[in-house]
């Protein structure tokens, strides 16, 4: 029995009620932690523990710092090698013929990461709960304490160069038709305050913090109209979008989701994403910078 997805990244809180006892349906819980820049390292960790207390009926739960993630790399965070997802992927059933809605409770940036890691792995069925569980619980909807089992799947990375770009092609494409958009917060971008040993942004990148894109009371997206005049706003060139590349980041390739998602809703175009981000071109002696 198929499950028909609606276009676009986002599904809503309604479809997915409507949805949950799907057999193809695989809902997963991506809540994780970001700490403020200023604040003790580590910065990242998951919430396997309030995802095991409550979660959307039938969730599985992936933690954001190690099972998607290749735990080898020396800059943090950076994607999975595809033998590492398909295996982490399938024993939590999903596979190729599966749907996934994945949300958190933090302005889908982690969600909005899962999307990417699926998306870059040629697997397109897949959205994020718009709103995650801010709206879903606000609109007094049904939560469990009960794990799911569900039987191994066969998922199939298909990888998608285009959509991950590597430190050093951004930095041939400084100066190029390239158009970047930092997604971290002004301090961070003006090197005010810095995850990594330098403070600043990549040369020529625009300025559009994650948070802004999304309400506060319920962390569901602006309109696409208002999403227009933010990036807009921001300087972001979207009159001839359509003919330039767009590559967004942050600090580890997290929180650059959701303006990703932001432009696609804006536009209908994909960006792809800086994977290693500030995490890695901060801490690069010889890569330049401005503040």
């Amino acid at each position: 029995m198929m499950l028909e997805l609606p276009a676009g990244p986002l599904v809503s809180s309604a479809w997915l009620a409507e949805h949950l006892d799907h057999p193809r349906l695989r809902i997963v819980d991506m809540r994780g932690t970001v700490l403020p820049p200023t604040a003790p390292k580590p910065h990242y960790a998951a919430r396997h523990d309030d995802y095991a207390a409550s979660h959307i009926p039938g969730a599985v739960y992936l933690d954001w710092t190690s099972d998607l993630v290749d735990l080898d790399d020396p800059v943090l965070v950076q994607v999975a090698p595809p033998t590492k997802i398909a295996q982490v992927l399938g024993n939590l059933g999903i596979g190729d013929d599966t749907v996934v809605v994945a949300y958190d409770d933090w302005f889908s940036m982690f969600a909005g990461r899962l999307l990417w890691v699926l998306r870059y792995y040629g697997f397109e069925h897949a959205r994020i709960l718009n709103g995650g569980l801010v709206k879903w619980q606000a609109e007094g909807r049904p939560m469990s304490s009960e794990l799911p089992n569900y039987p191994p799947a066969t998922f199939t990375p298909r990888p998608q160069p285009h959509m991950r770009k590597s430190a050093d092609q951004i930095l041939a494409a400084l100066g190029s038709d390239l158009v970047l958009i930092d997604a971290r917060n002004a301090k961070e971008f003006h090197g005010e305050e810095s995850r990594a040993a330098r403070g600043g942004h990549i040369p020529g990148a625009y300025n559009v913090f994650y948070q802004s894109l999304l309400s506060a009371e319920d962390h569901t997206y602006a309109s696409p109209a208002e999403l227009q005049a933010r990036f807009t706003a921001a300087g972001v060139p979207l009159n001839n979008l359509s003919e330039r590349e767009v590559v967004t980041y942050c600090n580890g390739g997290v929180s650059a989701t959701p303006v990703a998602i932001a432009l696609e809703l804006a536009t209908g175009q994909r960006a792809a994403l800086y994977d290693g981000s500030w995490n890695e071109w901060g801490n690069d002696p010889r890569k330049p910078l401005e503040q």
